[in-house]
C-alpha cells in the first residue's frame, strides 16, 4: 500500500525551520500569509510585542469576491500595504508561511509591493 505524504506537515516543518530565523521588530515587523482552499490571510505581526499591527483577509466582510485564487490574493496585498501605510510602516520581513513562493503567496507579495511595502 502507497502512503501519501502529509503536505501541510511538511509545510509546518519548513515554517517553523524559517521561524527560528526571522522576526518582526517594531521598526520592520513581519508579513505572515495563510492560505486556505477558499481564503488568504495576511497580517503584520510585531514579535517583540506579540502583537498584530494590521491583518486583511478575503473572508472580510467588505470583500466580496471569491478569495481562493491569485486575483483576490492580489488585491489582499494591496489592501495590506495601504493599511500599513495608514500606520506608518513602510519596511516588513515576508513570511510566506512555509508555502512555495509561487502562485496566491506570490501574488499576495506583489500585490503588497505594488502597494508600496519594502521587502
Amino acid at each position: 500500500m502507497v502512503s501519501k505524504k502529509d503536505s501541510n506537515k511538511a509545510r509546518l516543518k519548513r515554517h517553523k525551520r524559517v521561524r527560528s530565523k526571522i522576526s518582526g521588530t517594531a521598526e520592520r515587523p513581519r508579513l505572515d500569509v495563510f492560505k486556505s482552499a477558499k481564503n488568504i490571510y495576511a497580517q503584520v505581526i510585531d514579535d517583540v510585542a506579540g502583537v498584530t499591527l494590521v491583518s486583511a483577509s478575503t473572508n472580510e466582510k467588505s470583500f466580496t469576491e471569491y478569495g481562493g485564487n491569485k486575483e483576490a490574493a492580489k488585491k489582499i496585498g494591496q489592501l495590506v500595504a495601504e493599511r500599513c501605510k495608514a500606520k506608518g510602516i513602510e519596511n516588513v520581513v515576508f513570511d510566506r508561511g512555509g508555502y512555495l513562493y509561487h502562485g496566491r503567496v506570490k501574488e499576495l507579495a506583489e500585490g503588497a509591493r505594488e502597494g508600496g511595502l519594502q521587502f
